[in-house]
């Protein structure tokens, strides 16, 4: 028997391999929207682009080949991708949902799919006797975060799936912040994972896309409808660049993960930072599960400086790194979770988990660790200045 690959091997090989005709190393872009039928009653796999697409196919197979799965599809966005899965579920049908969530996905639940009578319940996924207490005869899924965005709470994939199939739910794995370089939750006993593949699988801010992996043909075939149905499929362009960014993923995500944790040890030794939240660092309450089900840490984590007040001129004094809202790219960005990624969650929810005026966001890029360092610990002094003269001035 073959041994498999390394999965660095399988992600610089994506699509080198799938065009025998011309021997291509790159998969080509098909842009054709439809394709022409032999004769009367026979295909050649593809029919028209929103079903099935070349260039794409080539995509969600190998997506679903990485993170061990039956099916693969590939959307125009990760939010494209969450209202895909959630088209499994009608009225009626209650979720379990991480409590620490992007507010994208909580805007969504509460906004759009409470219209069609589906409803969601924010526990943390790490405890079995809250996600307990928050099961009814209705529920039908559990949907979590882990690492989530932004507090970096950590569940045990394992056991909420096993909690999860005693009941008879589906279990729901975002893995945007981990990719399946490090985490891969299907062969923890997840029915579907999701990815905003504009982050981390994309890698270079460039590419609009999201991913759903499924495992169990039924439920592939199921998601299969949906996908088709609803439309909100990648295009062979962008699905051409998600390979390409995907091609250097081990790469990148060892770069993050090294300059992130040497990051969050230097915050975690600034006299103006007030907490770090990284599960990398040995203090951190998840960190134990964190080893123990991947192989690795994602290059974003979150911080707290001790007065509000640092916020605005930190971000106005940082050059290197960028004050922008995304995550996962080769550039640094930094975020104000409160007024930017998840400004639709209620205050009081937000400040009830811990999102408050304090906290900040950072997507640590691959730049050189010594820089990014450098660029934070002056936007940091910049702005202990400018409070003490402020102050001063008051007095």
């Amino acid at each position: 028997m073959e041994e498999k690959l390394k999965i660095e091997s399988r992600l610089a090989q994506i699509g080198s391999q799938e065009d025998p005709a011309t021997g291509a190393v790159n998969f080509p872009i098909y842009n054709a929207t439809a394709f022409r039928h032999p004769r009367l009653g026979q295909s050649t796999g593809f029919d028209y682009i929103r079903t099935k697409s070349p260039t794409r196919s080539v995509l969600e197979e190998a997506a679903a080949e990485l993170e061990s799965g039956d099916a693969g599809f590939a959307c125009s966005s990760g939010m494209a991708a969450l209202q895909t899965i959630f088209a499994l579920f009608g009225q009626g049908d209650h979720l379990v949902v991480s409590l620490d969530l992007y507010g994208g996905t909580y805007r969504l639940l509460e906004r759009i799919l409470s219209k069609f009578g589906i409803t969601a319940s924010y526990v943390d996924t790490n405890d079995l006797d809250a996600l307990e207490s928050a099961r009814r005869p209705n529920t039908k899924a559990v949907f979590i975060e882990t690492p989530t965005n932004p507090l970096m709470m950590i569940t045990d994939i394992g056991a909420v799936c096993t909690w999860a199939k005693r009941h008879e739910l589906l279990t729901i794995v975002d893995n945007t912040l981990l990719t399946p370089f490090f985490q891969r939750p299907l062969e923890l006993g997840a029915d579907i994972i999701i990815h905003s593949a504009t982050k981390y699988l994309g890698g270079h801010n460039d590419v609009l896309a999201g991913l759903i992996i499924t495992k169990g043909a039924e439920l592939s075939a199921e998601m299969a409808i949906l996908h088709n149905s609803i439309g909100a499929v990648l295009s062979p362009t962008d699905s051409y660049q998600l390979m390409r960014g995907m091609k250097t993923l081990a790469l990148r995500m060892e770069r993050h993960e090294r300059n992130a944790l040497a990051l969050a040890h230097y915050l975690k030794g600034h006299p103006a930072v007030a907490e770090v939240f990284h599960p990398g660092l040995p203090e951190h309450p998840g960190h134990e599960i964190q080893n123990r089900q991947s192989s690795g840490n994602t290059g974003i984590f979150s911080f707290k400086v001790k007065d509000a007040r640092y916020v605005e001129p930190l971000l106005r004094h940082i050059r290197l790194i960028a004050f922008a809202e995304s995550l996962g790219g080769v550039e640094s960005l930094m975020t104000y979770p409160a007024v930017q990624t998840h400004a639709d969650i209620p205050a009081e929810i937000r400040d009830a988990v811990g999102v408050d005026d304090r906290l900040l966001r950072f997507s640590v890029g691959i730049e050189h660790e010594n820089d990014l360092i450098a660029d934070l610990g002056n936007a940091l002094e910049a702005a202990r200045r400018e409070l003490e003269e402020g102050d001063g001035d008051r007095g």
